[in-house]
């Protein structure tokens, strides 16, 4: 399975792994992460989960969801909808 890079400034993933996830060419995602398009939220694991991190990116009304180990080893991947965010009902 693929590979997460951990840094001091914290989790790398290709942005091929994004693109394909959200069918974006892998030279957008970099752009559509500095405009605040693509965003992400990252969990730690405690108990008995701890050594793992959830890593969840959120684009439009779509979600990837990755699961590592502390190796940065991708061990679970889910993409699924989810409301747009700053969606107002009307």
């Amino acid at each position: 399975m693929t590979k997460i890079n951990l840094t001091d400034q914290g989790f790398v993933v290709e942005a091929q792994e994004l693109a394909s996830a959200f069918g974006l060419e892998p030279e957008q995602v970099p752009g559509l992460m500095r405009e605040n398009r693509i965003t992400t939220r990252c969990e730690t694991g405690e108990g008995e989960d701890a050594g793992r991190h959830r890593l969840t990116f959120f684009f439009q009304a779509q979600a990837l969801r990755l699961t590592i180990d502390d190796t940065g080893t991708i061990l679970k991947r889910a993409r699924f909808d989810v409301p747009m965010r700053g969606a107002t009902a009307g």
